[in-house]
């Protein structure tokens, strides 16, 4: 079939455009719109005879200017939100390979950089996103956002700024090792809150650590952030042995590229899905994420590991 070819490596960028929407919306469901949209916009502009050189440059455009666009209409509602906003949850079964492996540079996008990147203007994360993370030189990035290579640069030294200024998150995924260490550890800590084991809870908790929960006023969270080793480590036993009093089932995975977990009621629905940021062998900031609208796309309970009794 003619075209076919080409359909198949325009497929080939998929992981790619859903990293570029993802890390300008932060909504797993609206990313796959976005991207699908550009798609659409790709076939119908080869059945109106536009011949499309460049169909990676094409699609990228697309989604990038498609993200913006959606931004700008988001803008009112982030601002109204209840409570901390965190980003739909990307979740990959721990050891599994799936979607958030296979997305280009998908590791930096954790919760941590992706609730910075809230503090630009759309212009200004696309610019961003497409220059630091994604590696587009300032000509691509220019032709991209539809703005001169010069206002590109000073849009995207703005962003670094503003960014530098909210906190430095992580934005490179580490090596093997490491990521088989911080499962480790994530699969050591849940055990232990389930336990109530406090004593090794303190022992993965940075001093400092501060735990985040979006709950958008649809469910019970934490108001705001919990700081500190003592004030998170009783919050995460008194969740778990609510948990536990529930039927809850726990299932450790990659979150946003990072250790994390996802948490199942007695029924099998997702009810909570946590990000752990590790470093220096500790529990540096936790990201929970208990709002259900942001929780939908996440399949059902399967091979679930129940949590320790105590």
């Amino acid at each position: 079939m003619p075209g076919s070819a080409d359909e198949t490596s325009a497929a080939d960028y998929r992981p790619l455009l859903f990293s570029i929407a993802y890390g300008m919306t932060g909504s797993v469901g609206d990313s796959e719109d976005i991207v699908q949209d550009a798609f659409l916009g790709l076939t119908r502009a080869r059945q109106a005879g536009t011949v499309i050189a460049d169909p990676k440059a094409y699609l990228a455009t697309a989604v990038t200017r498609l993200g913006i666009n959606y931004l700008r209409s988001a803008r009112v509602r982030r601002e109204t939100y209840v409570g901390d906003w965190l980003p739909e949850p990307v979740v990959v079964p721990a050891g599994e390979p799936g979607p958030a492996e296979h997305a280009e540079l998908a590791d930096s996008l954790s919760m941590a950089f992706l609730v910075l990147l809230e503090a630009l203007s759309p212009v200004e994360r696309a610019v961003f996103m497409l220059r630091e993370v994604f590696g587009y030189g300032y000509p691509d990035v220019a032709r991209i956002t539809g703005k001169s290579e010069p206002n590109c640069r000073q849009i995207f030294a703005r962003a670094r700024q503003r960014i530098a200024a909210g906190g430095q998150a992580r934005d490179a995924a580490p090596p093997l090792a490491r990521r088989a260490e911080g499962e480790e550890l994530a699969r050591r800590l849940f055990e232990a809150a389930a336990g109530g084991d406090m004593d090794a809870l303190l022992g993965m908790l940075a001093p400092d650590v501060v735990l985040h929960g979006d709950g958008g006023g649809k469910a019970r969270g934490v108001g705001k952030p919990v700081v500190g080793r003592q004030p998170v480590m009783r919050m995460l036993i008194g969740l778990f042995r609510r948990g536990r009093t529930l039927g809850a089932s726990l299932r450790p995975a990659w979150v946003n590229g990072q250790p994390g977990a996802v948490l199942y009621d007695a029924e099998g629905r997702v009810v909570s899905v946590v990000e752990l940021d590790i470093a220096d062998g500790m529990v540096q900031a936790m990201y929970g994420v208990v709002n259900p609208d942001k929780l939908g796309h996440i399949g059902p309970v399967s091979d679930l590991a129940r949590l320790p009794e105590k």
